[in-house]
């Protein structure tokens, strides 16, 4: 077995890291830093849109000549999912050993080509493959994002350049279904593949000519460890889009995350014995980052929970179309921008666990004010539980997402970025298997009536507000 160091030092000495980031941005020699920070969140925004907006384009696709299973269906929305969660944190190992500006364009060009690829499909496991190729596309762009900005943004303009990228993905997330919502209103489903396909084809070009290159890290890639941490999170997020449909106690659904806690301590067990692992479990004693994972994931637990049933209360409850139940969610996205953007300057004022904690008082509040909806609560009133909650979100994620940042070398920003995306997307599905357990069959096309939905939905957010308030407490804790 190789000497390993203690967390502190495997994460590098302070001076020697500064020293070294100085180099890596002399050599970089960035155009403008505010292109780079507004070009970054541009695409990371459009990749975590086309996971929002896939699931209003279920009905047009069940309904198609395609004539998808239920398992089939399922697999339709969920491939490009899994892609991206699994293979977030080896994306971001690869970026920083092959070079960022080169898996990030890569990693574009299968997201554009997977897209159109499912557009034109005429087979479902045509379409499939084409939702699998755009998942491993934005699984090598995304961890470049915000590992770029690290790079290229000096240390006084960081924590804005991260409240930005963060709002970027939320914003992405809420517009994912207004344009959802209008394409699908107007064309066939193939008409909303084509769109994010093209989207990706414009990003290529443009950040072709303006990503500057940085230095890459002269070790060599973990292929075990990426096989390995790939597969635990493929077993965990497979348990919980089964969890669903089988139920929790099924066998099948318990076995996948038995998989998932086996392969994990795997992993651990190979990783600790390597010299240059993908990522180095001994990271998280370090607080920060120990407190970013959980805390990205459980504030995405939490916005996705919401996310689910937004569409399906506004359809049922005030009868709109998927087009302007789109629409009418939109208002939410100022109020994450707005607090994502206050949050560096609180941060400097309060420090970072009182920041933190408020963000997670609104997000518990906003989950809170959800359970008491009901059909006829008016839309002005509606709307403000998920612009309370997504206010939270935005003030909590820069300094946690900052952190986990801050906490590592400079040349592990793309290993420090999928990291970050992984707890994201696990967060996210773990939010959507909670309140796609509450609600039961209180879905939209079930036939069930407003008042059930509004049922339903009460115990289910009582139970994610709990939830999350629980977590959040050591979050804080934890947050320097």
């Amino acid at each position: 077995m190789k000497t390993q160091h203690p967390p502190a030092e495997h994460a590098g000495n302070a001076e020697h890291a500064e020293h070294a980031e100085h180099a890596e941005r002399a050599a970089a020699r960035p155009p403008r830093p505010g292109a780079t920070v507004a070009l970054m969140s541009l695409c990371a925004g459009t990749l975590q849109a086309m996971a929002a907006a896939m699931n209003l384009a279920v009905p047009s696709i069940a309904r198609s000549g395609l004539h998808p299973g239920p398992t089939a269906l399922v697999w339709i929305v969920d491939a490009y999912l899994v892609a991206f969660a699994c293979l977030l944190v080896p994306g971001g190992a690869l970026a920083d050993r092959l070079g960022r500006k080169g898996v990030l364009l890569a990693g574009l060009g299968l997201f554009a080509g997977g897209n159109l690829l499912a557009a034109c499909a005429g087979s479902v496991p045509l379409l499939i493959a084409g939702r699998l190729a755009a998942g491993v596309g934005a699984a090598l762009a995304l961890p470049v994002t915000l590992g770029l900005l690290m790079l290229v943004v000096p240390r006084a303009g960081r924590p804005a350049a991260v409240a930005t990228w963060t709002a970027s993905l939320a914003v992405g997330g809420i517009l994912g279904n207004v344009v959802g919502g209008v394409v699908l209103g107007l064309l066939p489903w193939q008409g909303l593949f084509l769109v994010f396909g093209t989207a990706g084809a414009l990003l290529l070009p443009v950040s072709a000519l303006r990503v500057p290159r940085t230095p890459r890290r002269a070790v060599p890639l973990d292929a075990p460890g990426s096989v390995l941490l790939a597969a635990a999170i493929v077993a965990l997020v497979h348990g919980l889009i089964e969890g669903r449909e089988r139920g929790w106690t099924s066998a099948w659904v318990l076995g996948s995350f038995a998989a998932a806690a086996v392969i994990t301590a795997v992993y651990v067990r190979v990783a600790l014995r390597r010299e240059h692992p993908l990522l180095d479990p001994r990271v998280f004693a370090l607080r920060p980052v120990r407190a970013g994972t959980i805390g990205v994931a459980v504030a995405f637990a939490g916005a996705f929970a919401m996310f689910y049933v937004n569409a399906q209360y506004l359809t049922l409850a005030h009868g709109y179309s998927l087009a302007l139940a789109g629409c009418a969610i939109a208002p939410i996205a100022v109020a994450m921008a707005l607090a994502s953007r206050s949050s560096g300057r609180l941060v400097e004022r309060w420090g970072a666990k009182r920041v933190v904690a408020l963000g997670f008082a609104g997000l518990v509040g906003g989950l809170g004010a959800f359970s008491l909806v009901d059909a006829r609560t008016p839309y002005v009133l509606y709307v403000l539980c998920p612009a309370l909650a997504l206010a939270g979100v935005g003030l909590a994620l820069p300094p946690l997402s900052g952190g986990i940042m801050a906490a590592l070398p400079a040349d592990r920003a793309g290993t420090g970025s999928g990291l970050n995306g992984a707890a994201r997307e696990v967060g996210s599905a773990v939010g959507v298997a909670a309140m796609g357990t509450a609600l039961g069959a209180h879905a939209v096309g079930s036939g069930a009536s407003a008042a059930a939905l509004s049922a339903a939905m009460d115990s289910g957010f009582r139970v994610v507000a709990v939830a999350v308030a629980l977590a959040a407490a050591l979050v804080v804790r934890w947050t320097d």
